[in-house]
């Protein structure tokens, strides 16, 4: 019988997340709810965002793959959060514009991005701490630091990759913010260091035409430097909860829940 590894793949994909029930109907309904967008977008002719739905339908499985080729534990709670910031993001952020109707809603998922990432650096130095063949042991603190680091690294690079999609293809994902006040030494009349304020900016135009805006318009600087304080917020509240998990030898309800494990191996294999 001819085999057919996509299928096979597939089919192997569902039943290994078949085996945590809770897991598997949220992939399910999140699932369905992606196509009927996809659905809806296609028949709007919208074909960028039938993209955005077909991505979002990779990303779903990713975790649940990299459990079966990595041979780690996922706890639900963590892959289940995951799958909700994918959706919260791509579809209900990207798509149905929550990133405008609600303006919380990106400094929610970044918070939780922080959080997250946290979790998956300090879950790796964990494993390794953990590997018999390796000696490698780090102190709760130094774990903890690591885990805050690698958080802040993965929140700076998606800052580049903002701020690269801006300037390149024009896109505004790092969001501008209106301001009434600025600070600036290019308008110092002496071509010095010496900053000039201006405060109650209320009217702003350019080329003639009078914006309506109410302030001034700051390009993205702001939003860029708030998504990675709420980033640094994530990272700093999981990297504690990492150092207490580790300091009282793995006790730890909340840390349980986020803190991937290494599979042992069967004898068979």
């Amino acid at each position: 019988m001819k085999k057919h590894p996509i299928r096979d793949n597939h089919r192997a994909f569902l039943e290994h997340i078949k085996k945590e029930k809770s897991t598997f109907y949220i992939y399910l309904v999140l699932r369905a709810l992606v196509i009927l967008v996809m659905v809806a977008q296609f028949f709007n002719k919208n074909y960028e965002n039938v993209f955005l739905c077909v991505l979002t339908l990779i990303l779903l499985i990713i975790p649940s793959v990299i459990e079966m080729n990595f041979r780690i534990d996922l706890p639900n709670t963590f892959e289940i959060i995951i799958m909700l910031f994918i959706f919260a993001a791509e579809i209900l952020g990207e798509i149905q514009e929550y990133y405008i109707i609600f303006p919380f809603w990106d400094t929610m998922l970044h918070t939780l991005n922080g959080f997250l990432a946290a979790a998956i650096g300090f879950s790796l130095v964990d494993i390794l701490n953990r590997t018999e063949r390796i000696s490698f042991h780090l102190s709760p603190f130094f774990m903890a630091m690591v885990a805050f680091c690698f958080s802040m690294t993965i929140g700076v690079i998606w800052e580049f990759f903002e701020f690269g999609m801006d300037t390149f293809f024009q896109f505004d994902m790092q969001k501008d913010t209106i301001i009434n006040t600025i600070s600036t030494v290019k308008l110092d009349p002496t071509g010095g260091n010496n900053p000039v304020i201006i405060k109650d900016i209320y009217s702003v135009v350019i080329n003639g035409e009078e914006l309506g805006l109410g302030g001034y318009l700051d390009i993205g600087l702001i939003d860029t430097m708030k998504d990675l304080f709420v980033n640094f917020i994530g990272a700093s509240v999981f990297s504690i909860i990492g150092y207490f998990y580790i300091k009282r030898r793995g006790k730890g309800a909340v840390a349980q829940h986020f803190i991937v494990k290494k599979l042992k191996r069967n004898h068979n294999e």
